[in-house]
């Protein structure tokens, strides 16, 4: 399957806003999120990529259906929680791009889609002015009853991209797992590299 990518940047994003709100909810319910979405939140979170005319969404399509996504916006710009983490880090926020989520259908992963979505994303990030692109990862325990047998980590994909963890620098949000009643508060790690 050959997939077409298209980066929108800011307003650019408005027509594939709904889709990614759907997949959005299809991809993150599997492990290590456990996400128990919600469209109405969905549509509000993503209203700031297409509000921000800094940030971007990275679309791939099969024909005209959008089957995954990324996006990033400059750290300054997201969730306070986020930028929270990097207090007494050393870094300054301005010098930091953030590579938020990456979605994919399960049918077009292993194709290439993971680099493709870091390079435009990272070459974007350049275009602003960045000196550092940085994405967080959920930290889930190693005994969670919901892990998957032979779950593999994406580690050694974002470590070959050049990222590595920023020890300390952990965000907290929170969200409602499958099948939980509230929502909880998770740890998401850091991980950086340099452009």
């Amino acid at each position: 399957m050959t997939l077409r990518y298209a980066p929108l940047v800011g307003a650019a994003a408005a027509p594939v806003l709904d889709d990614l709100a759907a997949l959005r909810i299809a991809v993150f319910r599997d492990w290590p999120y456990l996400y128990d979405g919600d469209l109405g939140y969905e549509r509000e979170y993503l209203s700031a990529y297409r509000d921000n005319p800094q940030a971007i969404v990275v679309a791939a399509f099969d024909g005209a259906r959008l089957v995954g996504a990324a996006t990033g916006t400059p750290m300054t710009d997201h969730a306070e929680d986020f930028a929270a983490a990097f207090d007494g880090s050393g870094y300054d926020l301005a010098e930091l791009f953030y590579c938020a989520e990456a979605v994919l259908l399960p049918a077009y992963r292993g194709q290439g889609a993971g680099h493709r979505f870091f390079d435009l994303r990272e070459a974007h990030a350049r275009t602003l002015g960045a000196r550092f692109a940085a994405f967080c990862s959920v930290e889930r325990s190693a005994d969670h009853p919901a892990r998957p047998t032979g779950y593999r980590p994406l580690d050694p994909f974002w470590r070959k991209r050049g990222y590595a963890p920023l020890p300390g620098v952990v965000a907290g949000f929170g969200w409602k797992d499958l099948g939980d009643a509230h929502e909880t508060r998770k740890s998401l790690q850091f991980w950086i590299r340099a452009l």
